[in-house]
């Protein structure tokens, strides 16, 4: 990945030379069915589906995001010999960085690229993955399936996979604009594997079906089954209407399912790491635990998770729900677990612009983990930003998450942590 990194660094100097030289830079950086990077991009889920084409040659649109935050959190817990817990001190975190390449490469075709240029769990920039997006069949021939290509969209890639709507709201590394809060879920479901997408949206109706080889970590080595990977189905169906000009309403539902993978990382593989540092780490650990403040039940090897999500918008207020159960079990298990997680965050935007807002989230985790116990976590969170232009958000929240019913052999037994954060963020 870091070979990979440094020879996307060169095409791009190359690239950017070479418009330059031809004086045809893209001043308005706009391309067809794009979700924007900055304050456009808030309350956009899916990439929209354009009606007008403004291709007019190849097109390279660079962009990326940073981000850095100051971190005041106390934690604690139970102290119990051999499960002790470092002391989370106050300062600032590591800044972020993203690079995004966004190429369109004919009428209706765009590449997207990302690249972390820092994050916590890798100092060093490594590719986070990117896909093909198609909306027109032009290439094939001018008119092919236009009718049905006004309505669909397909997707092919090693990608940011489609289940949930609670993906479009998280932040993705720097990537921190489009949500509203510092933290993401404590389930935070994210994964990037290789598949493709088929999306229908059609009178506000939304339909798609995915398949993915069900691995974060490509490989053509064979597992103890002699397997080199599974397979995993991905499904989404919804609504999502502008009622009027106050009032938006949308329902969704998704599913992400394997039969059998090597290793499910559906709630672990965001390799950037948890907004809340050094929270929950055991003492006598080495190094950072990046994960720290999250949830994973470790369904590993088999596991079928739905989420439902509604979102509504009247003026200014908002509400955006996460109803969310996923099932499984490792390999050696016999008996499937099962992790329900519910949250709902209220936001009130105000100001020219709503450029101001202000708003809270609670949420909870109720799940049968590993270990064998009935576990809950749950955590509040209030938070208020302030758009100075559409790409810089000053933001700050103050959170609390408690971890009950944790056994005495588990850092995490009355395990709390609490405290304010602020973070600073620029997208372009």
């Amino acid at each position: 990945m870091r070979t990979l990194a440094k020879f996307l660094g060169i095409v791009l100097v190359a690239l950017m030379a070479t418009q330059v030289h031809a004086q045809q830079i893209n001043f308005d950086r706009n391309l067809d069915n794009f979700r924007y990077p900055d304050k456009r991009g808030i309350n956009v889920f899916e990439s929209p589906k354009d009606t007008t084409n403004t291709f007019n040659g190849v097109d390279v649109r660079v962009g990326g995001s940073f981000a850095l935050q100051y971190q005041e959190i106390e934690n604690e817990n139970a102290g119990l010999p051999g499960y002790e817990i470092k002391e989370a001190g106050s300062n600032f975190n590591l800044a972020t960085a993203n690079m995004d390449l966004d190429v369109a490469l004919y009428d209706g075709v765009r590449m997207h690229l990302r690249t972390y240029l820092s994050s916590r769990h890798h100092h060093e920039p490594y590719v986070k993955g990117g896909y093909l997006q198609i909306d027109k069949l032009e290439f094939i021939k001018e008119g092919f399936l236009e009718g049905l290509m006004q309505y669909t969209t397909i997707k092919v890639g090693h990608m940011e996979n489609n289940y949930g709507d609670a993906h479009f709201r998280r932040s993705d590394n720097a990537q921190a604009l489009y949500n509203p809060f510092v933290g993401n879920l404590i389930m935070d479901a994210f994964t990037t594997e290789v598949g493709a997408e088929v999306y229908y949206r059609r009178n506000g109706f939304i339909g798609m079906v995915g398949f993915t080889n069900g691995k974060l970590n490509q490989s053509v080595e064979e597992d103890e089954t002699g397997k080199t990977g599974g397979a995993s189905f991905l499904a989404k169906l919804g609504y999502d209407k502008q009622v009027n000009d106050d009032l938006r309403l949308r329902l969704t539902g998704s599913l992400y399912n394997t039969g059998y993978v090597p290793h499910s990382y559906l709630y672990s593989a965001d390799r950037a790491g948890s907004r809340y540092y050094g929270v929950m780490q055991a003492l006598e650990s080495e190094g950072d635990d990046f994960r720290a403040g999250r949830y994973d039940p470790k369904l590993m090897n088999n596991i079928t998770a739905v989420m439902i999500n509604p979102f509504v918008k009247y003026g200014g207020l908002e509400f955006f729900g996460t109803v969310e159960m996923a099932k499984g079990k490792a390999s050696y298990e016999s008996d499937d677990r099962t992790a329900m997680q519910y949250a709902g965050e209220l936001i009130y935007r105000f100001g020219a612009d709503e450029n101001v807002y202000v708003g809270g989230r609670y949420n909870l985790v109720d799940a049968e983990d590993i270990s064998g116990e009935d576990v809950t976590i749950d955590r509040f969170q209030l938070a208020a930003g302030w758009f100075m232009t559409r790409n810089i958000l000053l933001k700050a929240e103050y959170v609390i998450q408690n971890y009950n019913d944790f056994g005495a052999a588990s850092i995490y037994n009355e395990g709390k942590f609490d405290g304010a954060m602020v973070e600073a963020v620029i997208s372009f």
